[in-house]
């Protein structure tokens, strides 16, 4: 019996996972058939849509550097104005600054040129009212001297040129005496 399984085994020589011949040959067949269709009708389609599509991220890319370029110079000139914008700004500031400290000066020469003109004012008028006041004084301290000497002496002093020089000497004499006191 071996040797019988032996001989069915030699008669059968064929392979399970190895198509047959005929097979084999028409796979080849559709195999070739169907590269050289893809070789020549669908790969020159792809090839072209690929290099269309390449193109076009290649234009979308240029563009976009293009779009960043000209956002960047505006960006700079942006910038460039806005330096430009706070430098006068600042100008301005310092300018105003300066204005503002020339018209507090002048207004505080004013002023006190008016409270000094205020006090000399003030002054004058108390000097006169001064001097009014003694002229005043002087009067009336002089007919009272004059009606209490004539009340002392018992005489009248009618002669307004004695009386008066009486009173003069007096005054001065009290003047006299309050300078040496002090």
């Amino acid at each position: 019996m071996l040797h019988a399984v032996i001989a069915a085994a030699a008669e059968e020589a064929h392979n399970p996972l190895l198509p047959a011949w005929p097979d084999i040959i028409w796979s080849a067949v559709c195999f070739v058939v169907i590269l050289f269709f893809f070789w020549k009708l669908i790969l020159p389609r792809m090839q072209k849509m690929l290099d269309d599509r390449a193109e076009a991220i290649e234009g979308n890319i240029a563009k976009a550097d293009d779009a960043q370029r000209k956002a960047e110079a505006a960006l700079e000139q942006y910038t460039a104005q806005l330096a430009d914008a706070r430098a006068e700004a600042g100008k301005i500031r310092e300018v105003a600054r300066a204005d503002g400290q020339k018209i507090i000066a002048e207004l505080k020469e004013q002023a006190g040129a008016e409270a000094a003109r205020i006090t000399a004012s003030a002054k004058a008028q108390i000097e006169a009212e001064r001097q009014a006041a003694v002229l005043s004084l002087r009067a009336e301290v002089g007919t009272l001297a004059i009606d209490l000497a004539s009340g002392v002496i018992g005489e009248s002093l009618t002669d307004d040129a004695k009386a008066s020089a009486i009173v003069d000497r007096f005054l001065a004499d009290l003047e006299a005496s309050e300078k040496a006191a002090k």
